[in-house]
């Protein structure tokens, strides 16, 4: 059985940035979930993801996404980059401007819409999210502080510790510095001990000081769980990320810009843009562009 794939770096507009991303545009029907599991940590990549026809009418195609651990109901860059490639590939046909599109994803429908340039060639790529969902408040600064290898002080005061989800939980911690941010050295030791099976368990770390003057929040996620020791560009978190930082009066504008990646050498930037209805979230969306690396094919046994 040979498997072709594509590979992108995604939220960025040069290559060796991003999140990385392997696409496998026409797998077989019938190829194993284990199977596809085992692909994804034989990469070793955030996630990988594989397209198919769609079971849901009302949807264009359905997408599995895997990490190098586990299968995922909905993610952010998995998203954007599938879009892209199907776009590259000309499975969308002649985009004129701009087309929308479906996913069939774990969490439900999720629109995603391409903007294109000449002979249909991706630019951007934007995806709708679910509506972030507030859980879980966490006390505990001292433990987080611990895992993040920083002092107590180096936590914002003031702003929650927050698990908010738009299908996939995490647990949002709020710095006073972009210092700090760049100080943290995670402990998975201290993580297992404390946050391990939790909703908490996939930390989102972000301050509102940043590298580059047009960014909005300075970010870094990381997720054991999922096999993502860190992630350089975490689409999924991006929509509820901006939601938190409206909701606690950290950032004015719906319209803002996370920078992700920095301290692991890979710089990406999410556009992320937060519509309100009175104090509730009306639409969230992300969105960035992608560069091209090449393309790739598995023989399996």
């Amino acid at each position: 059985m040979r498997l072709n794939y594509h590979l992108l770096d995604v939220f960025t507009d040069r290559q060796f940035g991003g999140n990385q991303l392997a696409v496998f545009p026409d797998p077989p029907l019938d190829l194993p979930a284990e199977i596809m599991q085992k692909i994804a940590k034989e990469l070793n990549l955030s996630e990988t993801t594989f397209v198919y026809p769609p079971t849901d009418p009302k949807c264009d195609y359905r997408l599995r996404i895997f990490t190098p651990a586990a299968e995922l109901p909905m993610a952010g860059h998995p998203t954007v980059g599938s879009a892209n490639i199907l776009a590259r590939l000309g499975a969308l046909g002649h985009i004129a401007g701009e087309r929308t599109i479906v996913f069939e994803e774990g969490v439900g429908p999720i629109a995603v819409t391409i903007h294109a340039g000449e002979r249909s060639a991706p630019t951007e790529v934007w995806m709708t999210q679910p509506t972030p969902q507030f859980l879980d408040i966490y006390e505990d600064r001292s433990t987080i502080a611990e895992i993040l290898s920083l002092n107590a002080a180096d936590l914002h005061a003031d702003i929650p510790m927050q698990v908010v989800s738009s299908g996939l939980p995490f647990l949002f911690v709020v710095l006073n510095s972009l210092d700090a941010a760049q100080r943290i050295r995670f402990r998975p030791d201290r993580w297992s001990d404390t946050l391990a099976g939790t909703d908490a368990e996939n930390i989102f770390v972000t301050t509102t000081e940043t590298v580059y003057e047009g960014s909005s929040a300075h970010s870094r996620m990381f997720a054991p769980a999922l096999g993502i020791s860190e992630d350089p560009a975490t689409g999924s978190a991006s929509g509820p990320l901006g939601a938190y930082l409206l909701k606690y009066g950290l950032v004015q504008s719906g319209d803002l810009v996370s920078e992700q990646g920095f301290e692991i050498e890979r710089p990406s930037f999410i556009r992320i843009n937060v519509r309100r209805n009175g104090a509730a979230f009306s639409e969230v969306s992300v969105g960035g562009q992608c560069a091209y690396i090449g393309f790739g094919t598995l023989v399996i046994d």
